[in-house]
């Protein structure tokens, strides 16, 4: 891996350890059911890996690789999910600020969170647009709080 390419990776730093997850939908009532998050390194920190569980049937849990591309010049999250559901997402947290961007065809979807100062949350919200369409609409909020 050069020197570059494990610049890109380390930015992802922050991430690391065990978190909450609450998601947060818009007319939905307020509710007290949150999912917990993990990253970690994977072997030879060439990789992140991040596992979530979510207490509520509709909500998959998952798995996730976050690793360079194939040709070094982006990060990107392999995701996994217990519906079977698999995508490619372009991430990378620049500045305090998370960002995933989904790569394959079909609805369009992207997220965007803030780390606080302290890193300890970051408050982001996904979005979604169909296919072929630049108006993009807040799908829902997804607030994340470091545990321990």
């Amino acid at each position: 891996m050069d020197d570059s390419t494990r610049i890109r990776l380390d930015r992802l730093a922050p991430l690391r350890g065990e978190w909450s997850l609450e998601a947060v939908f818009p007319g939905a009532p307020p509710s007290d059911l949150r999912g917990r998050v993990s990253f970690e390194w994977g072997p030879e920190r060439a990789l992140m890996v991040e596992r979530w569980e979510v207490p509520i049937a509709e909500a998959p849990d998952g798995v996730a690789i976050l690793a360079p591309a194939e040709d070094g010049e982006e990060l990107i999250q392999h995701y996994f999910d217990s519906r079977g559901v698999t995508r490619r997402y372009a991430t990378d947290l620049l500045d305090g600020v998370w960002t995933l961007r989904k790569l394959s065809s079909g609805f369009a979807q992207r997220f965007r969170g803030e780390l606080s100062a302290d890193g300890a949350t970051i408050a982001g919200a996904w979005e979604k647009a169909d296919e072929g369409s630049t108006a993009w609409e807040h799908d829902f909020d997804l607030i994340y709080r470091r545990l321990g």
